[in-house]
């Protein structure tokens, strides 16, 4: 079954019962039993439930793998991965990261026991060079968030495997249609599916897939012992929202090639951060590890702060906002809001610089779009 048939057909059978070819939610917390020990499969909704199975069996079916679970945000997917380790294990992270997975590990597991450390992604070798003898899991996004970064998954795999790691990939920003990690050798894949897999910024989710049957089996009891899991409204929204995703990401991608070009030429933005570009260091890789290079696009104005702040003021149709992967766009000031977690010290090192912005391109016209950032960049001019 291809990719377009997949998000309309797997795992939404017609309820059987009715023959409705949208099946029902199940706005159910407990299940009748006929006696002791006697189920029709499910018990208690937050062991499980036929919506969450309908997503999750969707979610394992577009990324390639055996088994899905889903979870009340992307973060509580992401706490899921982090719980297959133990107090003295070390994980490696790609430094290029969204800002919250970095609170969550200095903040959270840092003081549980958890040894971190980074390695730069544009480092042939800084993965390999950053193992110890504690390693446990190699932790990467992308492209990363929020300088577009791509990283070989087929090399870093390869590395994992003979070290023996795990290798956890936060694929976000290239959903399904555009990248499948686990082929490329990941053993674990992890979303919000708040983003582009629901596309309508009115649900917060997250996920994860596995064809790891240890791996499987330990999440999904972490899935139920821990309970951070979405309600079957918040399922049900998800997944009417993937069966437009191809639709969708053909839209959000060619805007964005559009307005990346645009940029690209545009004497207020001194650099462009778009792996689709021809002259961008991952555009050979991209072309190669991904079917499309997404629609996330960052910049860096002339003019510093001044200029992002006139700039942001000034825009119509990109709304200031946290997230991304919604059909609207968004503009987004990583320093302030979804980088402030590192401290400037930390954002400086990792050239998070004071004038970058970040676009989540949406699928309005694009002509409006390109009119919209013209207007705002005529008055960033300092």
């Amino acid at each position: 079954m291809r990719f377009e048939s997949k998000v309309i057909h797997a795992g939404q059978k017609p309820d059987p019962q009715t023959g409705a070819v949208i099946p029902p939610v199940y706005q159910t917390s407990t299940y009748r039993q006929d006696g002791i020990g006697k189920n029709a499969g499910y018990e208690y909704s937050r062991t499980d439930n036929p919506t969450r199975s309908r997503l999750q069996a969707l979610l394992a079916s577009l990324e390639g793998g055996r088994w899905g679970l889903a979870f009340a945000s992307g973060m509580a997917a992401s706490a899921a991965v982090f719980s297959l380790l133990k107090p003295g294990d070390h994980v490696i992270a790609g430094a290029d990261l969204y800002g919250g997975t970095y609170r969550f590990l200095e903040k959270v597991l840092v003081p549980w026991g958890l040894e971190v450390s980074y390695a730069d992604p544009d480092d042939g070798r800084g993965f390999e060079k950053a193992v110890k003898k504690n390693t446990r899991l190699i932790w990467v996004e992308t492209p990363t968030n929020p300088l577009l970064k791509v990283i070989d998954l087929g090399k870093l795999s390869g590395v994992a495997e003979h070290l023996n790691l795990l290798l956890a990939v936060d694929n976000t920003f290239a959903p399904p249609y555009l990248q499948k990690p686990l082929a490329c050798g990941a053993d674990l894949v992890v979303h919000s599916t708040t983003k582009y897999l629901s596309g309508h910024s009115d649900i917060i989710g997250g996920g994860l897939v596995t064809s790891n049957p240890n791996i499987h089996r330990r999440l999904k009891f972490y899935q139920n012992a821990a309970g951070a899991v979405p309600g079957p409204w918040d399922c049900w929204l998800t997944i009417r929202g993937m069966k437009t995703l191809p639709v969708r990401m053909r839209e959000h991608e060619k805007n964005a090639l559009f307005l990346a070009q645009y940029l690209h030429r545009h004497p207020q933005v001194a650099k462009v951060y778009y792996p689709g570009l021809p002259d961008s260091p991952y555009h050979a890789l991209a072309s190669r590890q991904m079917e499309g290079f997404g629609a996330m696009i960052s910049l860096e104005l002339e003019g510093g702060f001044r200029a992002v702040e006139r700039f942001v003021s000034r825009l119509k149709f990109f709304s200031l906002a946290e997230s991304l992967g919604g059909v609207e766009s968004l503009v987004c000031y990583p320093p302030a809001m979804t980088h402030a977690a590192f401290s400037p010290q930390q954002r400086a090192r990792r050239h998070i610089s004071d004038s970058l912005v970040r676009l989540s391109v949406g699928i309005e016209h694009k002509l409006d779009l390109r009119d919209d950032l013209a207007r705002a960049l005529a008055s960033s001019k300092v």
